[in-house]
């Protein structure tokens, strides 16, 4: 391919959920990579609903390709230590090829991570072996602290974040409680990834069914979803609790114009000083410096081990990734989300 097919942010998104007419497509000549940089073709791209919360916020401006994590392979480098062909977990965004290294302004945490294809698939890399990975294991492990024992509720239990969070909490001997919504997803969170158990928030009474999941209360509530899942949650929350605010998916798209972190902090502002709870805002970046190597260490052999299993919802081809990005924000997606963007090799 001569052609670099990127999607741009065609604008500052409205309230709701995305449209076509959030992005333009475009074709341009392919990059050249400078001195102090290469050029790499993306094989993966990550979907992620904070994704959609930097285009709403204005993190993101029009006429910037659109950001995403990537797993990537170098066609040219002027960079020491990265020969062609070597694989990267990298931040091309939502484009076929991009440009890594001097001078190159990306939302990334660190220079692209050389990936080795005999440990993991190299998808992996922007799944459980990568910041989705250490997102979970930051916000369970790091902020909320697991003892044996404890009661840990995981909302989007099915999703990339949460099968990874309650496969951890179970490791670390919590009973796991998963919140999901179609019978399936329930079902693959307690059969496939070992849950305790698995409430559906399309049923009748979310809170009773969590209640009844639920007898000792609550110790540990990752966040992902907000909405219902969190009006439920703040009635069995047990005294110093603590709740990682990992995501928010269910109020992205309110219509209301308010910040959704701030709808969900004074919604539970009352529980929280009553019960003392403990309440982090996760930011995975933060942690990349200090946990980053004992994470992948860690997990790595968890999974060789078979302690933990991981589900990947792959989509084909670039061109479908608004359609994606919106299915996986409606809850279309099962497992972790990307678009493969062209072949891996190692498969």
């Amino acid at each position: 391919m001569t052609v670099n097919q990127q999607w741009l942010l065609a604008r500052t998104p409205p309230e709701g959920l995305p449209l076509a007419a959030d992005f333009e497509w475009r074709e341009s000549a392919m990059p050249d990579p400078g001195p102090g940089q290469l050029l790499s073709r993306t094989i993966y791209l990550s979907l992620d609903p904070y994704q959609w919360g930097r285009r709403r916020g204005g993190l993101e401006q029009p006429g910037e390709i659109c950001h995403g994590r990537t797993v990537a392979q170098v066609l040219k480098s002027n960079v020491p230590g990265y020969d062609e062909g070597d694989f990267l977990f990298n931040t091309n965004g939502w484009q076929s090829h991009g440009l890594s290294g001097e001078g190159i302004s990306v939302f990334t945490y660190m220079f692209p991570r050389k990936l080795d294809p005999g440990v993991a698939p190299l998808s992996t890399a922007i799944g459980v072996l990568g910041m989705l990975g250490l997102t979970a294991y930051s916000g369970l492990v790091v902020q909320c602290q697991p003892k044996a024992g404890e009661t840990v509720v995981v909302s989007a239990a099915s999703g990339g974040v949460g099968q990874v969070v309650g496969q951890i909490a179970k490791i670390l001997g919590c009973r796991v409680v998963g919140i999901a919504g179609r019978e399936e997803k329930c079902a693959f969170v307690t059969n496939e990834l070992g849950f305790d158990a698995c409430v559906s928030h399309l049923g009748d009474d979310l809170p009773g069914a969590l209640g009844a999941a639920c007898p000792d209360g609550i110790d540990i509530y990752y966040e992902n979803v907000g909405g219902k899942c969190f009006e439920a949650v703040l009635q069995y929350l047990n005294r110093n609790s603590r709740i990682t605010r990992c995501g928010l998916i269910s109020q992205y798209s309110n219509i209301d114009g308010r910040d959704a972190a701030e709808v969900w902090l004074e919604a539970g502002q009352a529980v929280f000083e009553k019960q003392n709870c403990g309440v982090f805002p996760l930011a995975v970046g933060k942690f990349v410096a200090d946990h980053q190597d004992a994470f992948l260490g860690q997990m790595a052999e968890w999974l060789r081990d078979g302690k933990v299993t991981y589900l990947e919802d792959i989509r084909a081809g670039l061109e479908n990734t608004p359609a994606a990005f919106r299915a996986m924000l409606e809850g279309g997606n099962f497992g972790k989300t990307m678009m493969q963007v062209s072949d891996d090799p190692m498969k």
